[in-house]
């Protein structure tokens, strides 16, 4: 049995998705069954902060998919799930750039510090890097497509890589102790992957341009914390800076086959 968290996110459901299609047994971790309904996945609930109910989500599986998204920035629930999981391979999401030194601080140093954490668990492990997600120009009602990172160029990668990748990790042998870093095939910015978004979608997408000060304003308006601010900001500047753009076959040399473009995703996701 494969345990898949995070089960409803953009990531999450991809890899749940691909295993079933595949034929592996899959359990869904949520906090929400009621999302899941429908699936042909094992659903249980479960809650980082449950010890209970991680015990229940992890009986008898004998790999995870890790994605944590802890606020503030921390390793806790990575360290809930290890205390509790049996002797199952992890493989953990992170984030491109995890450890960098930026600005005065640490790219993804939360990211940096789960990695630490499953690495010292004594299981056997993958790391996943991936750079930017497609999937983050996707708006609602015609909205804009909001901008932090300028004209900086970024390995933006289609979701459904980083999941195949995770796949091959959780079910095929190879991968243990590998950190992979997970790129599209080319170097983008925003700008660029609206226009091909408009492209596709045959009207102009608008875009937003906003500075990192004003992206702080927004997100402290919506409540986030003030540690997740500090390190999106940091993240942003490091973008800002070119720093991410960075391109790696890592993709092709797990699944035999290139990095799937920008410009496919659209086409998958709104083409006819």
């Amino acid at each position: 049995m494969i345990l898949v968290t995070g089960a409803t996110g953009t990531i999450g459901s991809e890899v749940l998705r691909q295993l079933l299609a595949a034929g592996h047994p899959a359990r869904a971790m949520t906090r929400d069954p009621a999302r899941l309904a429908g699936t042909a996945a094992e659903v249980v609930r479960g809650d980082f902060d449950d010890p209970d109910s991680l015990a229940r989500a992890v009986d008898g599986v004998e790999a995870v998919f890790l994605l944590t998204v802890a606020r503030p920035p921390s390793t806790r629930h990575d360290e809930a799930l290890l205390k509790v999981v049996g002797d199952a391979t992890i493989v953990k999401l992170s984030g491109i750039g995890a450890g960098e030194e930026f600005d005065g601080g640490t790219v993804g140093y939360w990211n940096l510090a789960a990695e630490q954490v499953v690495k010292a668990s004594g299981r056997r492990w993958t790391i996943l890097r991936p750079s930017s997600f497609a999937t983050n120009v996707l708006t609602a009602d015609g909205r804009p497509v909001i901008n932090p990172t300028g004209a900086a160029q970024q390995g933006v990668i289609d979701p459904a890589d980083i999941a195949a990748v995770a796949v091959q990790a959780l079910t095929r042998p190879g991968h243990d102790g590998q950190t992979y870093t997970l790129t599209g095939p080319e170097l983008l910015s925003v700008p660029q992957q609206v226009v091909q978004l408009s492209e596709v979608l045959g009207r102009v997408v608008p875009v937003v341009d906003v500075e990192p000060a004003e992206l702080a304003r927004q997100l402290t308006e919506y409540g986030e914390d003030p540690a997740s601010i500090e390190a999106m900001i940091r993240g942003v500047g490091f973008a800002r800076a070119g720093r991410n753009a960075v391109l790696t076959d890592d993709v092709e040399r797990v699944l035999g086959r290139p990095a799937g473009s920008f410009a496919d995703w659209a086409r998958r996701q709104f083409g006819d």
